[in-house]
């Protein structure tokens, strides 16, 4: 697995207890990341998003909004895989926690090792996710740029016909949306 250059991705940390967002900032540092950290799911949500690399280390009982919740209200964002930490976890939250996503669930007092391995497991999910993103964009502005000929015949390639095949059949035909529906 490659590894992400630590100065150019954030893993973020919401947890109410000072201590630990202090010691993970501590740890984090000690291995070249960057970590910013929010003592509440509404502080975090409140923050800018930010277009690098990044991973979120939320702890899953939080004042107000909790950790679960917060999963729930951030799953448009691909880009940013989840640690959950946990002092008091159960086997339910566990298991929703990972059905939505979550790359690892660790229990308070966690091996620092463990945690390291899941971050970077989770930055290089969060930069291939960026890539993926960055790639959609490039293709929706190249194809914007087509004319109109340019984009039916598209559709008509896209739909399974071959170039040639897309021009001898689109000139025969009436329009190309009725080429694609008698496939």
């Amino acid at each position: 697995m490659s590894s992400v250059p630590p100065t150019s991705s954030v893993v973020f940390v919401v947890d109410d207890d000072i201590s630990v967002r202090e010691s993970l900032e501590l740890l984090f540092a000690s291995v070249g990341l960057k970590a910013q950290t929010f003592a509440s799911a509404r502080a975090f949500l409140d923050h800018p998003r930010v277009a690098v690399p990044s991973c979120l280390v939320l702890d899953i009982t939080l004042p107000g909004l909790n950790g679960l919740e917060l999963q729930q209200r951030i799953a448009d964002r691909p880009g940013l895989p989840i640690i959950f930490i946990t002092g008091h976890g159960s086997v339910p939250q566990t298991v929703q926690a990972m059905k939505a996503g979550a790359v690892e669930f660790l229990t308070k007092p966690f091996n620092d090792e463990v945690l390291l391995t899941a971050v970077r497991q989770a930055l290089e999910r969060s930069r291939a996710a960026l890539a993926r993103e960055a790639e959609l964009r490039d293709l929706h502005r190249r194809y914007e740029t087509l004319t109109a000929r340019e984009r039916q015949v598209m559709a008509l390639v896209a739909s399974g016909l071959l170039n040639n095949k897309s021009e001898r059949n689109w000139a025969s035909a009436k329009s190309p949306s009725r080429l694609i529906a008698d496939r």
